[in-house]
């Protein structure tokens, strides 16, 4: 019995366990605080790249619309101009066939003909211009699904490596701190 109080005496045993806590709670420390700087880090790197993502594929989604309405404005107004053209020419050729009614008369439905057709022109466009739009819109929707299912995976697979880098720290630091105990 007189051994193991001369060993109490050479090994205080509360104050090296007191230290052992200590050193043990500065090692978690320190993991959880490098383990939060990479979380933000990754975060952070994580969030720049969905960003430039989305805001690479708004820009072109953006183009195709302004492109699209640039086309068919241009094709509209070049109808319309020729409309509003064929118009004055009538009123014009009324003026001046005054007189000659028959001939006036022909030439008016020829212009009502020609009316007719750039009418019917202009909703050939319309219907196109509708039916590219709607295919444009549902392309834009399955772009839009493809990058949110690629962001899934891609804070899937950032969890995952968190989670993984966690559990390896947390063994580290037990492997550590049962180290600094058994020595």
């Amino acid at each position: 019995m007189a051994e193991p109080e001369e060993e109490g005496e050479d090994f205080p045993i509360g104050g090296d366990v007191r230290s052992m806590l200590e050193r043990f709670g500065a090692d978690i420390r320190k993991a959880l605080l490098a383990k939060r700087k990479r979380l933000e880090n990754c975060s952070k790197s994580s969030l720049k790249t969905s960003n430039e993502k989305i805001e690479q594929i708004w820009k072109a989604q953006q183009n195709d619309r302004n492109k699209l309405n640039d086309d068919y404005s241009k094709q509209f107004t070049a109808v319309f101009q020729q409309w509003e053209s064929d118009i004055h020419k009538s009123k014009d050729q009324e003026d001046k066939l005054e007189s000659l009614f028959r001939q006036q008369q022909k030439l008016f439905q020829q212009m009502r003909v020609i009316q007719g057709q750039r009418l019917k022109t202009l909703k050939q466009l319309f219907d196109q211009y509708i039916k590219a739009f709607e295919e444009m819109e549902k392309t834009h929707i399955t772009q839009h699904s493809a990058v949110q299912n690629e962001l899934r995976k891609e804070m899937a697979l950032f969890q995952k490596k968190i989670l993984m880098d966690t559990q390896q720290q947390e063994m580290a630091t037990v492997r550590k701190s049962l180290q600094s105990i058994l020595m």
